[in-house]
């Protein structure tokens, strides 16, 4: 005859293993579903300045105001708990083929009005670069990406275009 303490065990493994595949079940109900959705994004303001760091070394101060829209509504099921939005400049130097400075962020979650609509958003984070590399430079674009996170499954990572931004030629005069 088995004691309690068995019983126990048993029932307990039991209630594990259905609560696993019930987890796995709905992994996979949203697993295939597409995390795309359309995103605008555009820069008409973009101020450049000379910051001065210790001892005489120049950097490249950037200031700009941003126009985001997206509606992030069909990202909402109800496998997803929250998103990591951010919006991030990428560009090349001469010195760095990849530079990458995240400019501004939001947590989405689940229940909040989903549809983003910005007019001249400025930047949350200071946009540096680590030498003279903005000033003419044309390669610069703004990047939007979401991280979906699930109650259940993988967190994936989601490009959503990037938008090109030139840079001026000339320091701005204070």
């Amino acid at each position: 005859m088995n004691s309690l303490l068995s019983r126990a065990n048993a029932v307990f493994a039991y209630t594990l293993s259905v609560l696993a595949a019930l987890t796995f079940l709905c992994f996979l109900s949203t697993a295939f579903k597409s995390k795309l959705t359309p995103v605008s994004v555009t820069s008409s303001d973009v101020v450049l300045k000379k910051a001065y760091m210790s001892g005489n070394m120049v950097n490249d101060l950037a200031y700009l105001t941003i126009d985001f829209k997206a509606d992030f509504s069909s990202l909402f099921d109800w496998n997803t708990k929250q998103l990591f939005i951010y919006i991030f400049a990428e560009y090349s130097t001469a010195d760095n083929p990849v530079n990458q400075v995240v400019l501004w962020d939001k947590i989405m979650l689940r229940g909040e009005k989903a549809e983003i609509d910005y007019k001249d958003l400025s930047a949350k984070y200071p946009f540096f670069d680590d030498g003279i590399g903005l000033k003419g430079n044309k390669n610069v674009s703004l990047v939007v990406s979401w991280n979906l996170i699930p109650d259940a499954g993988m967190l994936p990572l989601i490009s959503g275009g990037h938008f090109s931004v030139p840079f001026p030629n000339e320091y701005h005069q204070q």
